[in-house]
């Protein structure tokens, strides 16, 4: 006896659009259990994750601040998912945007260098995070090495170099021997969009990507390339698309905007290169890119709503003295309660006998 998923001849829409509500929903109350089991309260646990966060304008503030570097990682990384192509390692060419953009930022410290270096900085985090993610993408096409192993390793190579570089020839001179560059001078720090705000202009980017992201995906011929690509390798082949181009193209694409949230975060929101940029926000990307089930529009909040849970996660941590390891294990459960409502609304489950009988 086991159980078979059938493929349903016909799917409501509007069970398509309610999945992930109930999804969200669910792995709330999953949440909650296990916040009871560990004796807090499920009803105040969930006042500081969602409603205190919500209810403050300084939090929502920082909720756009967050969600901005997923979005713009997740973004990138959908290209590679609709290919079909597994960019795993993000993190490192968010990293590595960061560095080459930083590099600029540090060699024209202290000089009279004008506005020209703020959108040259985003310009070399931009190549940077694309040339780093074109090395896996060479290596599978070149080689064929798997690009999950390549691009997953390589996020280390990309920490320690930072590590190195903060703690050798970047240091600050000035810092009492702390692993940090020199601060940004304000030509190389991106402005606020409001004077007195904290949301800077990269959250501006991430919404400028979904938009092209969107017309590109479902309006373009490249988009139907993807899509052919990842959903029937043969056809695409066939076609005559080529599938080493692809891939270069969309490890490019999707490095390049790892970069530009990488430079992003540390010239907008830390002003200067340390040892530790980024809580792992390249690999919450991946979980944000299947929240939002690799639409752009969907990404987006999608990173809004996974912020949400570390906001919430970082006043949990005080006020209910709740690990933060919690928020990861919610986030996981997200994911999987929105996998698991997509699963069931395209398929049936089908009990099958021994014998072969329903």
């Amino acid at each position: 006896m086991r159980f078979e998923l059938m493929p349903r001849t016909s799917v409501s829409p509007v069970a398509r659009a309610l999945a992930p509500v109930v999804a969200f929903i669910i792995s709330f109350l999953i949440a909650g259990f296990v916040i009871w089991l560990m004796g807090r309260s499920p009803i105040a646990a969930f006042d500081v994750y969602v409603l205190q966060p919500l209810s403050d304008p300084w939090s929502l503030q920082e909720l756009l601040v967050k969600a901005t570097p997923m979005a713009l990682i997740a973004i990138g990384l959908s290209y590679c998912f609709r290919a079909n192509l597994w960019n795993i390692g993000a993190e490192g060419q968010y990293v590595m945007g960061a560095v080459l953009g930083g590099w600029l930022a540090l060699n024209t410290h202290g000089t009279e260098a004008g506005f020209w270096v703020l959108p040259l900085m985003l310009t070399l985090g931009i190549i940077g995070g694309a040339l780093y993610g074109l090395i896996p993408a060479f290596l599978k096409t070149r080689f064929g090495v798997n690009e999950i192993l390549t691009s997953l390793m390589l996020v280390y190579v990309a920490q320690l170099a930072l590590d190195y570089l903060v703690r050798g020839p970047w240091r600050d001179p000035k810092g009492f021997n702390f692993p940090q560059s020199v601060t940004f001078d304000p030509s190389a720090t991106l402005p606020p969009i409001l004077e007195s705000g904290r949301v800077h202009y990269g959250f501006v980017f991430a919404v400028i990507a979904v938009l092209v992201t969107a017309v590109i995906l479902g309006r373009t011929l490249f988009g139907y390339r993807l899509k052919l690509t990842g959903d029937a390798p043969r056809a695409a082949r066939f076609a005559g698309f080529n599938s080493s181009a692809t891939t270069m193209t969309v490890f490019a694409v999707s490095g390049g905007l790892a970069g530009l949230a990488g430079i992003s975060e540390v010239s907008g929101q830390i002003g200067q290169l340390q040892p530790s940029i980024s809580p792992g926000y390249g690999f919450t990307a991946i979980t944000v890119a299947f929240l939002g089930r690799l639409n752009p529009l969907g990404i987006l909040v999608a990173a809004l709503v996974v912020a949400l849970t570390f906001i919430g996660g970082e006043s949990a941590q005080i006020l209910l003295k709740l690990p933060l390891d919690l928020t990861q294990a919610f986030q996981g459960i997200l994911l999987l309660c929105v996998l698991a409502a997509d699963a069931l609304v395209s398929y049936r489950i089908r009990l099958v006998t021994r014998g072969g009988g329903k």
